[in-house]
């Protein structure tokens, strides 16, 4: 196995075992409001699933390929490793308000700061950037397009739950802040 490939795995293995760990030990606690996520975990981890593996299906199967070029490779891992790396650092400044379900906590605040200053959902822009990592290591059309639509389909159902949530519980402070930053995309969207 060649470098880029060895990397590509490990890489993979670690956004595994970092997205499993989010899902056992972030969960909503007792005294958190409930109710409020609609299943949008479930659908999350599910789309997420099959849209990795029928990109790589599609990736063996289906002749589609972006370049020639090893470039692309390197940036798919460079995309890959900020998305895993960078998810982390987010987690780790939401602290305590972090929870992979969507949960309003006890004395919750919207945080304002750090990546919060320019996005509402910098969290699920990481994740996003790593199944563009994901499809362009793949170096095929189809592959980098089944890796990040079905994906970002979901992130936006679970954005549009979320910010729901988020209203209800804040009003006037959750809407001022949402004119005021992009929801995943700085400066674009």
């Amino acid at each position: 196995m060649s470098t880029p490939v060895v990397i590509f795995y490990a890489l993979m293995t670690c956004w595994l075992f970092t997205e499993v760990y989010y899902k056992q030990a972030l969960s909503s606690g007792e005294n958190d409001t409930k109710g409020k996520d609609k299943s949008t975990l479930s659908l999350l981890w599910i789309v997420i699933m099959i849209s990795i593996g029928l990109s790589f299906a599609a990736a063996n199967t289906v002749d589609a390929r972006m370049t020639d070029g090893i470039w692309i490779y390197y940036l798919g891992l460079l995309l890959l490793f900020m998305g895993i790396v960078l998810r982390m650092v987010i987690v780790k400044s939401l602290g305590r308000y972090f929870t992979v379900d969507v949960t309003i906590r006890e004395d919750h605040q919207i945080k304002k700061d750090g990546f919060y200053r320019f996005l509402r959902h910098p969290s699920y822009s990481m994740s996003l950037l790593t199944f563009l990592g994901l499809g362009l290591f793949l170096n095929n059309w189809l592959a980098l397009a089944i890796a990040f639509i079905p994906p970002f389909l979901a992130f936006s159902y679970r954005i549009r739950i979320e910010e729901q949530a988020l209203t209800e519980q804040f009003g006037d402070e959750y809407i001022n802040y949402k004119k005021q930053t992009k929801k995943i995309i700085p400066f674009i969207y």
